[in-house]
């Protein structure tokens, strides 16, 4: 089921784009290449709603039920004004409602959350959503890996460096066999419990559906081959003009400083303007959580779920 009329899709990228980038929302599910990449796996479909463009989807980091939630609804002038947000969350919680779901906004920046609390006073219950804050890290921090809390980083690259030769190169949408291949044989590999292993195979099925559209979607890519045979690669995008989004990032395990290299490659070779990298959230995956803590962010940028305390 989908809530709204419209997919998303390559043709609705210009609609999408001038809402996304309406606002510095700085979340890297607010951006067309994350909303592209996860459209079917997560049921997303969007309506322009008043003044405002509003997303739905599912949520599958809850075990025990999967639930449909709205985005903060996007705004084009860069402002929200009182009333018309107002108006507009009602009749998006209205259409929910009428399909027999629950409403709550998901996804919403700390930053916004005086935005929803000027439409509604009083009236939200603002919940924390660790598992859904975003990393978000300095580029130059990423590229030179300067000083003591970068040192284990830098050994780790510099090994590699020294004893493999590789190439490096952007992903394209010819060799997409490859790349299913490598996730593939990627997956087969891990020994993680059976919620972790699900993900996984939902991330499968939605870097399925991009890899024929990487050039039109607008993905950032980068692939690590040694000896001619792909062993790391980065799936990303952009958001706010000066950031990089990590969506996917694989790399054979077997070739030590190999996540190294293709994070430090993939930094280098990003467009000049980007300053910042946000390698999205940890989905509370414990190994995921101390791997992006390792590269010491810059800054979290906090989630919260809104909900209406008339509906607790």
């Amino acid at each position: 089921m989908f809530i709204f009329d419209n997919r998303i899709s390559i043709e609705s990228r210009p609609i999408l784009d001038e809402y996304l980038g309406g606002f510095k929302y700085r979340t890297s599910g607010l951006s067309f290449t994350s909303l592209y990449m996860w459209k079917n796996i997560n049921n997303f479909s969007w309506q322009i709603i008043g003044d405002y463009l509003c997303i739905s989807g599912i949520s599958h980091l809850e075990l025990d039920e999967k639930e449909y939630f709205l985005f903060p609804p996007l705004t084009k002038t860069g402002s929200y004004e009182k009333e018309s947000l107002r108006k507009t969350i009602l009749e998006a919680k209205s259409i929910f409602e009428k399909k027999g779901e629950k409403f709550s906004i998901r996804l919403v920046p700390s930053h916004m959350l005086e935005i929803l609390e000027m439409a509604f006073p009083g009236q939200w219950e603002f919940i924390n959503d660790r598992p859904n804050h975003d990393y978000l890290y300095m580029a130059e921090d990423l590229i030179e890996l300067k000083g003591r809390k970068y040192s284990s980083k830098r050994n780790h690259l510099n090994y590699f460096k020294q004893n493999f030769e590789y190439e490096y190169t952007h992903l394209t949408s010819d060799m997409a066999d490859e790349i299913l291949e490598f996730i593939s044989e990627f997956n087969v590999k891990k020994d993680i419990p059976d919620y972790e292993m699900e993900l996984l195979q939902m991330e499968e099925d939605a870097i399925k559906d991009v890899l024929p559209d990487l050039e039109k979607a607008g993905y950032y890519t980068g692939a690590i081959t040694i000896d001619g045979k792909l062993q790391a690669f980065i799936i990303g995008g952009q958001s706010g003009g000066d950031t990089a989004i990590v969506h996917v990032e694989k790399a054979n395990t077997q070739y030590r400083g190999l996540y190294q290299a293709i994070n430090n490659e993939f930094c280098k070779h990003l467009p000049s303007n980007i300053k910042y990298i946000n390698r999205e959230e940890d989905m509370d995956i414990p190994g995921l959580r101390t791997s992006k803590q390792s590269y010491r962010p810059y800054k979290m940028i906090e989630k919260y779920i809104a909900i209406f305390k008339q509906d607790l």
